[in-house]
């Protein structure tokens, strides 16, 4: 499906393959340490193609990031070369949001069904990505390397996932156990990549897990995130800045024409 050892090197990944939970847990940190979330070729105007030759070639062989339906899917090919169980799920994001009618699912997440049970394995929320994969117990206070998570069952009893920020628990997003297909993750990209109001068509992004910290970009903004709330804010005043902040910290190089290019927003 994928050139397998091609994507481990690229994710620097050298653990075993068998698929159980160790190498679950040892191939979501690698990818989610290697891999930026980013939204670039959006923002730049350029298609965002989903199947595996594609994200091969961009992530893996153009060293880039992406966003979920890119990100995720690719790590869901690896998955499944490996001979893992894995079912891609839709949620609805509700992580900041002010408003409170529900927005249409555009998030993609993986179900990776073990001996030990089911787990919630996302390497592209940005800046909130679980770092690693959590148990699909409802109700149950998952601590990480970053902060604690929880599943929560909504009156509807659909899943809602939960992170404590700041010693306040906040909803990322919420999801039902439906598979989904292809088709649908080509709907929901189409609208995400192309829509004008699109938030990812209208915002620079990028982020990256550090040790104890995240690394955001939003537009002429890098900021380092703590467990405790904590945020350090630096503005990255021209192109040049910008360019260098997404080589140095998201390991993602830009041309001259397209650090101007994003530079324009924001």
């Amino acid at each position: 499906m994928i050139d397998l050892d091609a994507y481990l090197a690229r994710i620097g990944y050298a653990g075993p393959r068998e698929p159980n939970l160790e190498t679950l847990r040892g191939l979501h940190r690698a990818h989610l340490y290697a891999v930026p979330f980013e939204n670039l070729d959006v923002v730049l105007k350029r298609p965002i193609q989903l199947d595996p030759a594609a994200l091969m070639q961009k992530i893996v062989a153009g060293r880039r990031g992406g966003y979920c339906f890119e990100s995720n899917a690719l790590f869901m090919y690896a998955l499944l070369t490996l001979g893992f169980t894995a079912t891609p799920l839709a949620a609805r994001v509700l992580w900041e949001r002010k408003d409170s009618s529900l927005p249409p699912r555009s998030h993609m997440l993986l179900m990776v069904d073990l001996e030990e049970g089911l787990f919630l394995a996302d390497v592209a929320f940005g800046g909130q990505t679980p770092p690693q994969p959590l148990s699909f117990a409802v109700n149950l206070e998952q601590p990480t390397t970053h902060e604690p998570y929880r599943l929560r069952r909504t009156a509807e009893g659909e899943l809602e996932l939960e992170a404590l920020m700041a010693g306040q628990w906040g909803v990322l997003y919420r999801f039902t156990l439906h598979p989904q297909q292809p088709i649908d993750f080509l709907h929901a990209n189409w609208y995400t990549a192309t829509h004008p109001e699109s938030f990812f068509a209208n915002n620079v992004i990028a982020a990256i897990p550090g040790e104890s910290c995240r690394y955001t970009l939003f537009n002429k903004e890098l900021r380092t995130r703590r467990p405790d709330g904590t945020v350090e804010t630096q503005v990255l005043g021209d192109a040049k800045a910008l360019a260098a902040a997404l080589q140095e910290r998201f390991g993602i190089v830009v041309s001259d024409a397209e650090a101007t290019a994003l530079s324009a927003l924001g």
